[in-house]
């Protein structure tokens, strides 16, 4: 379900760092020779050595160490995976919660099964927005994508039933009153239609609920459709269809910054 070019674009250079001293009773664990508490037991127990020595509780051990297990050399992976990154192209009509009362079709009824993780989502759509959904195991990324401070861009191409003026353009970038606060979008530009239906791309960097939508409410105008694009630097992709998903390499997870889009992002 991965589309051919990729969504994102990392920094050029970007090298991976080098591997660090590990717990080893960790490294362990991850290997699948059995839990970490299983790992200590049997470094209690005289099982595990390194480098030809027993091993102690909270022993940490680097590439060049070499460890046994009941005089069985494991192979060990020290660079730390990345945490795994979906891009789903969320279609109207389904929520992004694990539970309704109202039984309503939701996101997470279409992303791959976890063992030992769950899918966390990267900010939210309404029911009727359709566009670009984040998902990661990650609590500390998802975090990180969605915290004020780091100012990431959410774009939307939107449709309104009627067109904006100038003033209420200028409105819109300057300040609109809603009831959670003064809102504003850091950039707003015609993208044409036809008939009573306008598109228009904006950009703005915080997640307040339905605040696209609200905020053209209080001009009196109505989104009738309402596309997130773009998250940060991830773009969605065109060959990305609703309903469908697409898991990021490690490298693009490791390349999260930046805002350069490729040619296979959606312009409505």
């Amino acid at each position: 379900m991965r589309s051919r070019k990729s969504p994102l674009r990392p920094k050029a250079g970007a090298r991976r760092p080098a591997p660090r001293t590990q717990r080893l009773h960790k490294l362990l664990a991850a290997a699948g020779i059995g839990s970490r508490r299983h790992m200590e037991e049997m470094i209690r127990a005289g099982r595990i050595t390194v480098n030809g020595r027993k091993a102690e509780i909270g022993a940490q051990v680097g590439p060049g160490d070499q460890v046994r297990v009941d005089k069985r050399i494991v192979s060990l992976q020290f660079r730390e995976r990345p945490p795994r990154v979906l891009l789903y192209h969320k279609p109207a009509g389904e929520i992004v919660s694990r539970d309704d009362p109202e039984g309503r079709p939701t996101v997470f009824d279409h992303l791959p099964p976890l063992r030992s993780a769950k899918w966390l989502a990267v900010g939210r759509l309404d029911f009727n927005s359709e566009g670009l959904l984040i998902f990661t195991t990650s609590g500390a990324l998802a975090n990180r994508l969605m915290h004020p401070r780091y100012g990431l861009e959410r774009e939307y191409a939107v449709r309104v039933m009627g067109e904006l003026t100038r003033e209420q353009m200028r409105t819109l970038t300057t300040a609109v009153q809603l009831d959670d606060g003064p809102a504003r979008f850091d950039r707003l530009t015609e993208e044409g239609g036809e008939g009573v239906n306008r598109w228009y791309r904006v950009i703005l960097k915080e997640g307040r609920k339905r605040e696209v939508r609200r905020m053209f409410e209080t001009l009196g105008l109505t989104v009738s459709r309402l596309i997130r694009v773009r998250y940060g630097n991830v773009w969605l992709p065109r060959r990305l269809k609703r309903g469908r998903w697409m898991e990021l390499t490690e490298s693009e997870v490791e390349g999260l910054t930046g805002a350069t889009p490729p040619d296979d992002s959606v312009r409505q």
